[in-house]
């Protein structure tokens, strides 16, 4: 029995966290040996917030896949492709900008807090057509390979819910064609950044890459916020939105060891350089053997050449197959014209 098919990613702006792996790269290393994976490296998409760093991109699509390797995903038993190196996206995408208003792009709500986020109105003028057509072109990303499931944070869930209406659009315009794929959202939300505010993320400079030396770490740590009613060591400490105990819950290996620690915080029996010592221990521990993975992948750039090139050539030949029941559908197939 053919195992089911997930699709998932990342956008190549920079190297990825220990948000990412929490919130994402961990349960990836499991479901590649549950499921049929498609990994892809999502490029367009920086087109819509970072057109300015493109010269960035190759550089970031290479420290994208050294990380997926370092920490466990196997394009053995997974594909890595890049997304603009399949031109059928390019032309689902097409298809699908047929399929959907201007007004119901505007009601995306992940739409209207990523304009925020670069600083135009979702409602206006000042919006550009790829930005808002953005949730078009991840349905494309989605459906061109018929997943059966796609993991998802709960603030993509717009995103999957508007996939799924393009795939029904185009089921009822032209025949079934697509699967309707089911969102998996993460148990585990995504890190708080190092200072507490946001989420981890490097353009708010707050993250601790999983590339990042020991030093690195230790450094990093050593400024995370903690509790800021906590004048003394023996204050009573609390770990409510405490971001260094937040990280121990994501990775100290021992709950119980943990448990005690907790108590004695709250307790003010210990004080925070302790904790954030440990905390820099258990983190380089964490980190050490992706590390050592990493250098090694590094060094053999014509590996990293190999893997992509046949995970995007493979992609491709889904993505064809797809297309071709979707030519067919909207009958531009040309029999006896083209082929």
């Amino acid at each position: 029995m053919a195992k089911k098919i997930l699709l998932t990613g990342d956008r190549p702006t920079g190297k990825l966290h220990l948000g990412h792996y929490v919130g994402s790269l961990a349960n990836r290393v499991k479901f590649q040996k549950e499921y049929d994976c498609f990994f892809i490296i999502a490029d367009y998409q920086v087109l819509t917030d970072h057109i300015q760093d493109t010269k960035q991109v190759p550089q970031n699509v290479e420290e994208v896949i050294l990380d997926w390797l370092s920490i466990g995903l196997d394009p053995k038993q997974s594909t890595f492709f890049i997304q603009s190196a399949v031109p059928q996206l390019a032309e689902l995408t097409m298809y699908f900008s047929m399929l959907v208003t201007i007004a119901r792009l505007r009601r995306n709500p992940t739409i209207k807090s990523e304009a925020q986020n670069v600083r135009v109105d979702s409602d206006k003028d000042n919006i550009t057509y790829g930005f808002l057509g953005y949730p078009i072109s991840q349905a494309a990303d989605i459906l061109l390979f018929q997943p059966d499931i796609v993991p998802v944070g709960e603030d993509q869930l717009p995103h999957i819910e508007q996939t799924r209406e393009i795939a029904e659009k185009f089921n009822s315009l032209f025949g079934k064609v697509f699967k309707l794929p089911k969102a998996i959202v993460s148990e585990n939300s995504r890190l708080p950044g190092l200072d507490g505010k946001s989420k981890m993320s490097k353009s708010l400079n707050n993250a601790i890459y999983l590339s990042d030396s020991a030093d690195e770490v230790k450094k990093k740590v050593m400024t995370a916020f903690t509790d800021p009613t906590r004048i003394r060591a023996t204050d009573p400490g609390h770990l409510q939105g405490n971001v260094v105990f937040t990280y121990l819950d994501a990775f100290h290996p021992d709950s119980k060891e943990l448990d005690l620690l907790k108590e004695r915080y709250q307790k003010g029996a210990v004080g925070d350089v302790e904790v954030k010592k440990l905390l820099i221990e258990v983190l380089n521990n964490f980190l050490e053997p992706i590390r050592i993975k990493r250098k090694e992948f590094a060094k053999d750039k014509k590996y990293l050449h190999k893997i992509i090139t046949a995970g995007c050539e493979k992609a491709r030949g889904v993505g064809e197959k797809t297309m071709q029941e979707v030519r067919r559908a909207v009958h531009y197939d040309y029999p006896g014209l083209l082929g």
